[in-house]
């Protein structure tokens, strides 16, 4: 059972982001930084102004980039996993995040000019980028979890996402700074981010293995277990019927909502904090990324104080669904809508230790979830 977790990518894949985060911020800070220094400033602006139009447009397109192109190729890949394997959906994604990233070596060793890391988005994204990656991690989770824990499953996941993101952020900037090869800072740094992302091609190739790769007498345990969880499950809210279209609709309405104003203003600050009177650098930079990712880490705390209410209080399995909702972060919550959708309707309820039975209802889920995705990021 050990080789089912899917935490041991999670937190690999988040700490190598959260490096990459950090080393692309700063390079491309110090790219135009000397490019305005060597420029004429005009009299109506300050170079403190220019650096930070520099590095919004920059962020402008590369953001636009990064959120379009996996529309292209997320769907497919999803597909292809649905048929083959799970894994399908997680490899992809972090072979394109390993590749993607070394891109960014190459423009700190050789100095190559930062718009090169527009191709770097583009191979990121045609390659599922987050959007397919998390949808496959929490399809993952689902499988390997009961409906009754599905949730706090899919909630230690994220809490894993946000606590690896945190302890990156915090290491990045020291790295970055302290740490380097000649006079290009950031080498070290995206050498642990590309080892990083390493790590966990090779885990999910070699160590991770999908619950169908189990003998018949695990599966039959599996299954067992999860069928007796889903008749206590259908006992307990025989009354319940799926939620309307209406009401899903509205969900992922106010999700997207949610997380283009959260996308916006996160643009927003990464570009503040490098101007006067703030004036951040490196250390602080990974500070203020690390102080982020504490909204997963109280996600998770409130998720177990309202399931201890659901437990003590036998609130019904739909309010379970909806208190996740409630406390989680980005595109899960529409995977979770799905979920609940699924786990409240005999007729497309997923066994998901049948050959994949997927329909066209979860294709389509799954590329909301997709567009969900590319909104926040």
């Amino acid at each position: 059972m050990s080789r089912m977790w899917i935490e041991p990518v999670v937190a690999g894949a988040q700490i190598a982001s959260s490096f990459y985060d950090t080393a692309l911020l700063m390079v491309v800070r110090n790219y135009y930084n000397t490019s305005i220094n060597s420029q004429d400033v005009p009299s109506n602006s300050s170079r403190d102004d220019m650096l930070q139009k520099a590095i919004l447009n920059f962020y402008f397109i590369y953001n636009i980039i990064i959120g379009l192109t996996p529309l292209l190729s997320a769907y497919l890949i999803a597909k292809i996993g649905d048929r083959t394997s799970r894994k399908v959906t997680i490899c992809v994604p972090l072979l394109g995040y390993l590749l993607s990233r070394m891109l960014l070596l190459f423009v700190i060793i050789w100095e190559w000019p930062v718009e090169v890391m527009f191709g770097s988005a583009a191979l990121n994204g045609l390659t599922g980028w987050f959007t397919t990656y998390w949808s496959g991690v929490t399809a993952w989770a689902a499988s390997c979890s009961s409906e009754r824990r599905r949730s706090l499953k899919l909630i230690i996941i994220e809490m894993v996402y946000g606590l690896a993101g945190f302890v990156g952020s915090l290491v990045s900037g020291y790295l970055f700074v302290l740490l380097h090869i000649t006079s290009h800072q950031g080498t070290i740094l995206m050498f642990c981010c590309i080892g990083g992302y390493t790590f966990c091609v090779l885990y999910c190739i070699f160590v991770l293995r999908a619950p169908e790769d189990y003998n018949s007498e695990t599966s039959r345990v599996l299954k067992d277990s999860r069928n007796r969880s889903v008749q206590e499950d259908k006992a307990e809210n025989s009354v319940l019927k799926a939620p309307s279209k209406l009401i899903l609709i509205t969900l992922f309405a106010s999700a997207i909502l949610i997380n283009v104003a959260s996308a916006a203003t996160n643009d927003i600050i990464n570009v503040f904090v490098l101007k006067k009177p703030l004036n951040w650098g490196p250390v602080y930079v990974g500070y203020g990324n690390a102080a982020a990712y504490m909204t997963y880490i109280t996600s998770f705390l409130g998720v177990l104080f309202f399931f201890s209410i659901y437990r003590r209080f036998g609130i019904n399995y739909y309010w379970n669904h909806f208190i996740w909702f409630r406390t989680s972060n980005h595109g899960l919550c529409a995977l979770n809508i799905y979920v609940l959708y699924c786990s409240n309707s005999d007729d497309i309820f997923i066994n998901p230790y049948t050959n994949h039975q997927i329909n066209d209802i979860e294709a389509s889920s799954r590329l909301l979830v997709c567009t969900i995705d590319s909104l926040n990021k």
